[in-house]
């Protein structure tokens, strides 16, 4: 589904705008409208954090910009609390915008790509705090295209040595 609203999105929003679209997440904003925030590149390498507003007329789906910042303007990402699966966050501009994401792993979704546009396109130290650096950064073991199978796989890998351990017999 989300890779239909994706295609949807560059299609309708982003391609007119001369931007690719590389992330997108579902935030909780209004209750009666569909929210999204977006991240792209445009023609002349500058990135974009965008909101879009989604609705439907008739069978129509259609897309308004609502809020607009450059990533040059952001200057931190706050995650709110590391330690606890919640899809808070705050996005620091001039203005301090506190959003609530569909789900955690979209909220680290953003953040991960974010990063690595910064890292990419302006190299700026931008902060991004209250959030598991290793689900963050790509230089760590769990970085993976699967972006929200990260969580899983390390649990896996837990409980898999936990199992091992189990199974070791004990010194006697």
């Amino acid at each position: 589904m989300s890779s239909l609203v994706k295609e949807d999105l560059q299609k309708k929003l982003f391609k007119p705008l001369s931007q690719n679209l590389y992330e997108f997440i579902e935030i909780e904003f209004s209750v009666q409208d569909r929210y999204y925030l977006c991240v792209s590149v445009t023609k002349s390498k500058e990135v974009k954090i965008i909101m879009v507003k989604h609705y439907r007329i008739g069978l129509d789906e259609k897309y308004e910009v609502t809020k607009k910042w450059s990533l040059k303007d952001l200057q931190k990402i706050d995650g709110k609390e590391a330690e606890t699966d919640n899809p808070f966050f705050d996005l620091h501009f001039k203005k301090v915008y506190s959003l609530e994401a569909y789900s955690c792993a979209s909220k680290y979704a953003f953040a991960r790509t974010v990063n690595k546009l910064n890292h990419a396109y302006l190299k700026k130290d931008l902060q991004i705090v209250n959030f598991d650096s290793t689900y963050i950064n790509d230089d760590s073991i769990w970085s993976s295209n699967n972006k929200d199978c990260l969580v899983l796989m390390r649990i896996c890998f837990y409980a898999f040595n936990l199992v091992c351990l189990s199974l070791c017999p004990l010194p006697l």
